[in-house]
């Protein structure tokens, strides 16, 4: 017999019972309200900007030069944080803005799967299990693109899977996956082609008309992109090519290693031959396997009518997984956030399975309570190190930010930047800015705060100063004046501004570490 709360329609469900369903939606709704009350909390919306939101929001700051906006960077963010960022420099407003849609991303995203899982209830179970991570938690508020990516993929997933779709499911599956794609055109080609092909070649999915939802949202999330690469870089092959150079030259390699020792940060790992793997985080990569299987196994006992849904899941979440894990030279645990959502519905199932396990009657009543109990042990420590993780990178990295607002203090003290631009001049009229900063580390973010302008690799202009951590100058800017800068979380920071005297002209072949 099926749990009493399971869908009774084939293939996806077309609609739980409601009683059932109106329990599963209300605790949803909680998890969702829990989600943003523990990101809030956890991460204060008073933290400063990090490198890439100071990238999206410069296009709507007056008071500093637009930042380069780099060939694998695209308009999805921006277009998230222009409602606040186009009239508001407010850092704390832009994070309530981004902790509320990020909320109802999460409810619109898994909401599909209330009438996809084999139980209503896994639904707001699955959002548990994603929203729990550490990493979830702290780009909640953050203006970044990954977790709309990973509710793109959940939501575009979960309402393919429905047996009798309607013209608005069809439009639900294009908007998700055009969200998905706006925000990462990689991300979004990666779900879509699992699901194109099982439109294509599954009978029970096959149709044109989620065909025509798949291509139409792929084509209108990446729209933007082919434009600007056109317009930008001169087509869509360079555009390619000069996003591959940009993050390390993308190539055939083996990075699982990398994204395990990131289960507890930093952000970004770039190199990541430094670090290790620490067996409390990294327990999470053991317990998610072990749900999956277990709700794999319950599917195939008890509705293997649902089991090729949650099948589609898995294979989508392989396919937008793997060209992390085999083809970019570095990790970041944002990363991998849309297929851990993808992921959720089928450990929800498991997890739920074996809670079920501690009402068994009969012979099989020890092995009820003993796995539910190891399970709810081995749970409560993942969610208290996720809490943990969520909270010690907030604290991390409120540091890391709060020195290039000091770094920036030095150099205005010191003539250098300091004034309000606009349109990328200083006084408005689009001319380029007096001061041009280079450096070995953080130059664009730091640049921002000082309302200069960065200097990349192949700029031939002069820099006002150089910003250095841990690091001696180039020859040709030794004899600058030196001024340490002070009270900084990570020390070592430097700053050497340019005499009045001319430097020589040519800078361009300065070594390798000094960098924009």
């Amino acid at each position: 017999m099926p749990p009493r709360d399971a869908t009774p329609a084939p293939r996806g469900g077309e609609g739980p019972a409601p009683p059932a369903g109106a329990r599963a939606h209300r605790l949803l709704l909680a998890v969702c309200a829990v989600f943003a009350l523990l990101s809030l909390a956890l991460v204060p919306p008073t933290l400063p900007l990090g490198w890439d939101e100071l990238v999206y929001a410069s296009r709507f700051s007056s008071h500093a030069p637009a930042t380069p906006f780099s060939a694998p960077r695209t308009r999805g963010v921006p277009f998230l944080i222009a409602p606040v960022a186009s009239w508001s420099d407010s850092v704390v407003l832009l994070r309530l803005w981004l902790t509320l849609l990020s909320t109802a991303a999460l409810y619109l995203g898994f909401r599909p799967w209330l009438r996809a899982a084999h139980r209503p209830s896994a639904a707001a179970v699955a959002a548990g299990l994603y929203g729990c991570l550490w990493v979830a938690l702290f780009y909640a508020s953050a203006a970044m693109p990954n977790h709309y990516t990973a509710m793109g993929a959940v939501g575009a997933v979960g309402l393919f899977l429905r047996a009798r779709p309607t013209a608005a499911t069809y439009a639900g599956i294009a908007a998700w996956l055009a969200l998905a794609t706006l925000m990462r055109p990689n991300d979004g080609a990666a779900v879509a082609a699992p699901l194109l092909l099982a439109a294509l070649l599954v009978r029970a999915w096959r149709g044109r008309g989620r065909v025509l939802a798949v291509l139409g949202g792929l084509g209108a999330g990446a729209l933007p992109w082919i434009v600007e690469a056109y317009v930008r870089f001169g087509g869509v092959r360079e555009r390619l090519a000069r996003a591959s150079e940009v993050q390390g030259d993308l190539r055939p390699l083996l990075s699982f290693v990398h994204h395990l020792t990131v289960l507890d940060g930093p952000l970004l790992c770039r190199p990541c031959d430094g670090d290790g793997i620490r067996l409390v985080p990294a327990q999470w990569w053991v317990l998610l396997p072990l749900l999956v299987a277990a709700g794999l196994w319950t599917l195939r006992r008890r509705a293997p009518d649902v089991l090729p849904a949650h099948a589609l899941a898995l294979g989508t979440a392989l396919s937008v997984a793997l060209p992390y894990l085999l083809l970019v030279p570095y990790a970041a645990p944002r990363f991998l956030l849309p297929a851990h959502a993808l992921l959720a519905p089928t450990a929800a199932t498991g997890l739920l399975a074996v809670a079920g396990l501690a009402r068994t009657p009969g012979r099989r009543r020890a092995a009820g309570v003993v796995l539910p109990a190891v399970l709810a042990l081995a749970l409560t420590g993942h969610l208290v190190a996720q809490l943990l993780l969520v909270h010690g990178n907030s604290r991390i990295q409120s540091g890391a930010r709060d020195d290039w607002a000091r770094v920036a203090e030095v150099l205005n003290a010191h003539g250098v930047g300091g004034g309000r631009t606009k349109n990328g001049g200083r006084d408005g009229s689009g001319a380029p800015p007096r001061c041009v900063l280079r450096g070995n580390t953080s130059v664009i973010p730091i640049a921002y705060a000082a309302r200069c302008d960065p200097a990349g690799h192949d700029d031939p202009r002069r820099p006002s100063a150089l910003v250095l951590r841990e690091a001696a100058p180039p020859r040709w800017a030794r004899d600058w004046p030196r001024h340490v800068v002070p009270h900084t979380y990570a020390p070592g920071w430097v700053v050497h501004v340019r005499p009045g005297t001319p430097i020589a002209p040519d800078i361009r072949n300065s070594p390798p570490g000094v960098r924009s």
